[in-house]
């Protein structure tokens, strides 16, 4: 079995990939860069890559990563320190 230690960020249903990584950022190539913007669409988490340390982990409620699809928004959370997402349930 893995373990995995760090801070948990809740986050709530229906986060969008808009939320996760917002469509102005598209242009970004940088890893670095990518991985300051994650979450950046979401209310309060405007500089949820500041909050964050490497190896923390993501705790979502129902279909998250709904919306469009975009890669981004799932290499984002890699480039920004999260180690692992749990959801209740993940969009198609």
């Amino acid at each position: 079995m893995t373990v995995f230690k760090g801070r948990a960020w809740k986050f709530d249903d229906d986060i969008d990939t808009d939320q996760i990584y917002p469509g102005k950022y598209l242009p970004l190539t940088d890893k670095v860069e990518m991985g300051k913007v994650a979450m950046s669409g979401v209310d309060g988490f405007e500089d949820f890559s500041e909050r964050i340390e490497k190896g923390d982990v993501l705790l979502a409620g129902k279909n998250f990563g709904c919306g469009s699809s975009r890669e981004h928004a799932v290499v984002t959370l890699e480039y920004a320190g999260i180690s692992v997402v749990v959801a209740k349930s993940f969009a198609r």
